[in-house]
């Protein structure tokens, strides 16, 4: 489900009239005001966990859009509307160069407008910190594949000599005349490479690099982990046509957390051939703005699969096109998969 918390926000104002208009048409949309501020250094002093400031774009100490790239960076820096007054499209558009997110002008349209902004701000950020969920799997999926590889050696230059120690230790516990202290040292060594050899065993069945805490803070994986989380039941196959590749990332990941198989084609023989296969039941393709509505995708003549495109704007041309679906960009993450997978399974 959608991420409907409410947005604490700043608003950076130095005209008292405007921010009391702020906080009241925010306070009817459910979001808090959390701080007020009258100059642009108290605007960058305030930032620091706001989700959302409305930045005036001058304060009596100096311009507000002169301030937009010290807020921004910050970690978990919150997203910048400018106001501006009516007509300064300009004004705007420099505002936008230098990292803000979105605009409004004090005029008539304002209580109108604000709704919108505001969600597509909570959405952008949604999907920036998906991206960020996406990089970080992909980060631990290429350290699964190193631990894979590394336990293939684990395995074979560990096993083979601890097998052969073991062996020889049951040949000196076979052996007349052991003095009882020398028993019990080869069954101590024999419980420790019978140690060895089970860590061994399950360090090549390692599928998760789950981690645990040692001595210290310092991680260390964890052999004894329990049971992997349950998994999505398998919706088969996914195919993406995505230019975009922080966008492939994000797509690819919340489809994979779904149950789908997915591959992002990089030519038109793959893409047309993968929705051709029986097993492919979902194909997403990115629309190009003002041209093709798929992408220039071409689908296979013969498909059983449903065609997702992501688009800017209504969807009409991307749906005329043979687009099941079409979902505008920038999408909620948080209802993306929910949507397809009821269009899958109907």
């Amino acid at each position: 489900m959608p991420d409907h918390r409410p947005l604490r926000v700043l608003v950076a104002d130095d005209d008292a009239a405007m921010v009391a208009l702020l906080r009241a048409l925010l306070g009817a949309l459910g979001h808090e005001v959390a701080a007020t501020a009258g100059t642009a250094r108290d605007a960058v002093a305030l930032a620091d966990g706001c989700d959302v400031v409305f930045l005036d774009h001058q304060f009596p100490d100096a311009p507000g859009i002169g301030v937009i790239e010290a807020i921004r960076a910050a970690p978990g820096a919150p997203a910048v509307i400018v106001i501006t007054a009516h007509g300064s499209e300009a004004l705007a558009a420099e505002a936008l160069r230098r990292g803000a997110d979105d605009y409004l002008a004090k005029d008539a349209g304002l209580r109108e407008l604000l709704p919108s902004v505001l969600e597509r701000v909570r959405r952008d950020r949604a999907l920036r910190a998906a991206l960020e969920a996406a990089q970080a799997e992909l980060v631990a999926t290429e350290r699964a594949r190193a631990i894979a590889e590394m336990n293939v050696t684990l395995h074979h230059e560990i096993n083979n000599p601890l097998m052969g120690a073991s062996a020889e230790v049951e040949l000196l516990l076979t052996e007349p005349g052991l003095a009882a202290g020398q028993r019990e040292g080869l069954l101590a060594v024999r419980s420790a490479l019978a140690r060895i050899a089970e860590i061994v065993r399950r360090a090549r069945d390692l599928e998760h690099a789950a981690t645990t805490r040692y001595i210290g803070g310092q991680a260390m994986i964890d052999l004894h982990g329990g049971a992997a989380a349950g998994k999505a039941p398998m919706r088969g196959n996914a195919a993406l046509w995505i230019a975009d590749a922080d966008l492939a990332r994000i797509v690819g990941m919340l489809l994979g957390h779904a149950g789908f198989r997915v591959e992002r084609c990089g030519d038109q023989a793959a893409f047309t051939r993968t929705t051709g296969s029986a097993a492919t039941t979902l194909a997403v393709v990115q629309a190009v703005p003002g041209g093709d509505p798929l992408g220039g995708a071409r689908l296979a003549r013969v498909r059983g699969c449903r065609v997702v495109a992501l688009v800017t704007g209504d969807g009409t041309a991307a749906r005329a096109a043979g687009a099941d679906l079409a979902i505008a960009l920038p999408f909620d993450p948080a209802r993306f998969a929910a949507d397809i997978q009821v269009l899958v399974d109907s």
